[in-house]
């Protein structure tokens, strides 16, 4: 198990860096989407065995990521704010069209599907559009994955007392070093954007950001594992030798964008 870990992350990682090199938005958009409909494939599969999920909704939603660019700037804030009532409008007309066959557990599942998924992985596309946005992006990638990394091999070396009981492997030790370990990376990779990209970020905010990004990162992880405990499920699928499924790969990410994107936006 520990080699299929490492190779799906070794193959990983340099999948994503050529994403995200591409400088085309509309094209990181579509990838971004892919792996959106991906994440909300594993999302509804999960709960089917505590309700029937309006999967249609779902995958339909998935595809605004992709027009996110493509959409006038000025109507972007209407949309945002009309998103979730239409959502919601949607979903009871189900209810109502279909005679309480779908009934408020399946279109409440459902919904959170859609705001736990949709709406972070829309704005992990927002940081990529804006300008520097190629840059800027990778300090949600490394806060989100350098902190499963560096918890992950504390944990193993050093990890002795629980978390919580919610992901009972996770140790307070791991917790603390994934931190660390994120926040060193997130401080290197700002030396390298300030001396070679031209960028001005100061040190000690983004350190500060980076604490943020890790610990909001590692409630999402907590948050996956209380959903595959209620479902009884270990992992999402098993699309990712060693990790599991999609939404096992990006549980961190998801929860971290949206502060990602507001705080990055204040530098």
């Amino acid at each position: 198990m520990e080699w299929k870990r490492y190779t799906s992350a070794l193959l990983g990682f340099p999948i994503v860096l050529i994403i995200l090199l591409i400088r085309n938005k509309y094209i990181v958009d579509i990838a971004f989407t892919t792996i959106a409909i991906l994440t909300m494939h594993e999302y509804t599969n999960a709960i089917k065995n505590k309700c029937n999920p309006v999967s249609w909704l779902g995958y339909l939603s998935c595809i605004s990521i992709a027009l996110i660019h493509t959409l006038p700037q000025k109507c972007l804030g209407t949309l945002a704010t009309l998103a979730i009532p239409f959502i919601l409008l949607i979903l009871f007309l189900q209810v109502i069209i279909t005679n309480m066959k779908t009934n408020f557990k399946d279109i409440a599942y459902t919904f959170f599907g859609i705001v736990y998924i949709i709406f972070p992985i829309m704005c992990i596309a927002l940081i990529n559009g804006v300008n520097n946005g190629n840059i800027l992006i990778w300090y949600a990638i490394i806060a989100a994955w350098g902190t499963d990394i560096f918890a992950y091999f504390t944990g193993k070396a050093i990890g002795r007392h629980k978390f919580s009981e919610v992901s009972p492997k996770k140790s307070i030790e791991g917790c603390i070093g994934g931190t660390i370990g994120a926040v060193i990376l997130i401080l290197i990779y700002t030396y390298i954007a300030n001396k070679f990209w031209g960028m001005e970020i100061s040190y000690y905010i983004i350190a500060l950001i980076g604490i943020i990004l890790s610990i909001i990162g590692q409630i999402g992880d907590f948050a996956a594992s209380s959903i595959k405990r209620y479902v009884e499920i270990k992992d999402f699928s098993n699309m990712i030798p060693g990790h599991g499924g999609m939404l096992d790969r990006i549980d961190s990410l998801i929860f971290i964008a949206p502060f990602a994107y507001a705080l990055l936006m204040l530098i």
